[in-house]
C-alpha cells in the first residue's frame, strides 16, 4: 500500500472512473504507479500518456531498447517497482528469465552490442551526473550509430524513468506477483 490514500478503481466515480476504465483498454489493467494518482486523476491520465507514447509510440528505438532504458535507471536509482514492472515487459522481448535477471544483477556482465552499451552509458550518466552531460555524450551516441530522434527518445525516457522512480520510491508504491503480469505488451 503507498503511504497516500488512493481510491480503487470499484470505489472510482466521474472523470477518474473513465480513466480507469480507458487505461484498463490500453494496458490491460492499471498499475500501482497510476493508481497513486487517483487524487488527481488528469496527473493520472498526462502521465499514463506520456508513458504510452514513449514507450508504445512511433520510434526507431525497439520496444527492447525502451525497457532496457528503463530497467538501468531503475536499478540505479533503487526502484524495485519499477526493475520488477520492466523486467517482466523485458522477458516478454527477451523469453529468457536468466539473462532478465543476469541484467538486474550486474548488467555489465551481459555480452551486449556495443550500441547498448554506449546507450547506457549515456543513460547512467544523464541519471546519475546530469550536470556533467555535454555534446561529446551526444556524439559518442551518434558515432554509435544513434539518429537525432533516436538520441532524443533515449533521454526521454531516461528522464522519464527518474520522474516515475520518484513517484514510486517517494510515495512507497509497491507491486505485487498479480500486479505485475497480465499487461498488454
Amino acid at each position: 500500500m503507498p503511504w497516500i490514500s488512493i481510491i480503487d478503481e470499484d470505489e472510482a466515480t466521474g472523470n477518474l472512473k473513465e480513466i480507469y476504465h480507458e487505461l484498463k483498454e490500453k494496458r490491460g489493467k492499471v498499475g500501482n504507479i497510476l493508481k497513486v494518482h487517483s487524487l488527481n486523476p488528469q496527473a493520472m491520465k498526462d502521465h499514463a500518456d506520456l508513458y504510452v507514447t514513449l514507450m508504445f509510440g512511433r520510434s526507431k528505438l525497439t520496444r527492447e531498447e525502451r525497457e532496457l532504458i528503463g530497467i538501468i535507471v531503475s536499478i540505479i536509482n533503487g526502484c524495485k517497482y519499477c526493475i520488477n514492472h520492466h523486467a517482466e515487459a523485458l522477458n516478454h522481448y527477451w523469453k529468457d528469465n536468466e539473462r532478465t535477471k543476469k541484467l538486474i544483477l550486474d548488467f555489465n556482465s551481459l555480452d551486449l552490442p556495443k550500441r547498448i552499451i554506449k546507450m547506457f552509458e549515456y543513460v547512467i550518466k544523464l541519471t546519475k551526473t546530469p550536470h556533467n552531460v555535454d555534446q561529446r555524450d551526444i556524439n559518442t551516441l551518434s558515432e554509435s550509430g544513434f539518429s537525432d530522434e533516436e538520441i532524443l527518445n533515449i533521454n526521454l525516457i531516461t528522464s522519464y524513468f527518474n520522474f516515475v522512480n520518484r513517484i514510486a520510491l517517494g510515495l512507497g508504491v509497491e507491486s505485487t506477483l498479480e500486479e505485475i503480469g497480465g499487461y498488454n505488451y
